[in-house]
C-alpha cells in the first residue's frame, strides 16, 4: 500500500476535520468504511485510517487513560438506543448508494424516507455506531423539514 502526503489528514496550513471511533475490530470496520463508502485505505493499523471522499475516519480499539487524556476511556457505544453524536453523510443519488451499501452489508433502520426538505435514513456500522445518510431535494428548493409537535 502506498500513501501519499495528499491521502493523509495532515494539512500544510489551516486544519482538517477528521472522525475518529473507537472499534471493536479494526480490520472488520476498516473494511466496511473502505467498502459502504468506497473510501481508499491510508493507513491499516495503529490507528486505521480511511480517507472518504474529502473526509477521514480513523479507527483504532478502545483503552484507558493515556498522559494527553488522564481521565478519559475510549469505548464503542454501550448502547444502540442512546446516541449523542453519529456521522452524517450527504449522497448525490440515495438510491443507488442505498443500493450499493446493502449490497455490501450495510444494516440499514429504514428504507430512505421521504422528509421534505431531504431523502433520508439511517444505517449502523459493525459496532453499531449510528451514520445518517441523506440527500438534499426539498432543501434546494427551499422547502425545510417540518418542525417537532411540542410535547
Amino acid at each position: 500500500m502506498t500513501t501519499s502526503r495528499g491521502d493523509l489528514p495532515a494539512p500544510e496550513q489551516g486544519l482538517v476535520l477528521t472522525h475518529f471511533l473507537t472499534v471493536n475490530d479494526v480490520a472488520v470496520s476498516r473494511r466496511f468504511y473502505a467498502d459502504v463508502f468506497g473510501g481508499k485505505v491510508v493507513l491499516e493499523e495503529n490507528p486505521a485510517i480511511v480517507k472518504v471522499a474529502n473526509s477521514w475516519i480513523i479507527m483504532n480499539p478502545g483503552g484507558g487513560p493515556t498522559p494527553d487524556k488522564p481521565d478519559v476511556t475510549l469505548e464503542v457505544p454501550a448502547s444502540s438506543e442512546h446516541v449523542s453524536s453519529f456521522l452524517n453523510v450527504r449522497v448525490a443519488d440515495i438510491a443507488a448508494f442505498y443500493e450499493h451499501a446493502v449490497a455490501k452489508g450495510a444494516r440499514f433502520l429504514t428504507e430512505p424516507l421521504d422528509r421534505k426538505a431531504e431523502l433520508r435514513c439511517y444505517m449502523r456500522d459493525p459496532d453499531g455506531y449510528l451514520i445518517e445518510v441523506g440527500q438534499a431535494t426539498g432543501l434546494l428548493k427551499g422547502i425545510f423539514a417540518d418542525l417537532p409537535e411540542e410535547a
